[in-house]
């Protein structure tokens, strides 16, 4: 146990999956997991561990924002032994190329947080590279296309001095979400493996977005592909 996660060790899954939104992490549990344990309330995030095709996984959410997902991945890691983490969520699209629906992949993440573990405050952090192919070798078994991309990660949703254009040019963004510099930052540490997969929920672009109740449950074709790449790493 630690003061966030009341989970006894074996409760949780060395293989991870993370959706910000709890009502995401029961949705997937109920929908996709058979013999579903819920193993995690604190502070509403939470945990439920069961079996995806006879391979035991657990669903955690990790809140919103950088510091929260900080707290939880780093518990993970460290007093959970977690091996493996993929982050599922929304992001909100800087270029014409993607559009509303589509998945990205995370290969980059940029940040300007002060986020750091020891020292260690790098602003563009990698994808781990065994994850990041399986997940495409995945998404071509599944016949779903993927982009594979760099991600802006914000401390503030509403960021209103943010330019983008200069964030597209020098880091090659290609949207923005506020978890993955973190997971990323405590997966090196503990040299442990983690990716993002990103579905487009919000476009700078066109103007369109997804309703509440979409990004809650509509996002079946991201959720199928973090299951299926974690069931057969």
């Amino acid at each position: 146990m630690t003061p966030h996660i009341e989970a006894k060790l074996e409760d949780i899954a060395p293989n991870v999956i993370m959706p910000g939104d709890p009502n995401r992490a029961k949705y997937i549990a109920e929908k996709f997991l058979t013999d579903a344990k819920l193993v995690n309330t604190v502070r509403g995030e939470l945990a439920f561990t069961g079996y995806y095709n006879g391979v035991k996984v657990t669903i955690f959410s990790s809140g919103m924002g950088i510091p929260s997902m900080g707290i939880y991945s780093y518990e993970l890691f460290k007093y959970y032994n977690v091996q493996n983490i993929i982050r599922i969520g929304s992001a909100g699209s800087y270029t014409e190329d993607l559009n509303v629906k589509d998945i990205l992949l995370v290969n980059e993440c940029y940040s300007k947080s002060s986020y750091k573990i020891e020292g260690e405050n790098k602003e563009v952090l990698p994808s781990n590279s065994i994850l990041n192919e399986k997940i495409m070798l995945t998404s071509k078994t599944l016949g779903l296309n993927i982009t594979l991309g760099n991600t802006y990660c914000a401390e503030s949703f509403y960021e209103l001095d943010l330019n983008v254009k200069d964030l597209i040019d020098k880091y090659n963004v290609k949207c923005v979400e506020m978890e993955t510099y973190s997971l990323f930052t405590n997966s090196i540490y503990f040299n442990r493996r983690a990716s993002a997969i990103l579905t487009i929920s919000d476009s700078f672009v066109t103007k369109t977005s997804l309703s509440s109740e979409e990004r809650e449950k509509g996002f079946n074709d991201m959720i199928k592909l973090a299951l299926e790449s974690i069931a057969n790493l």
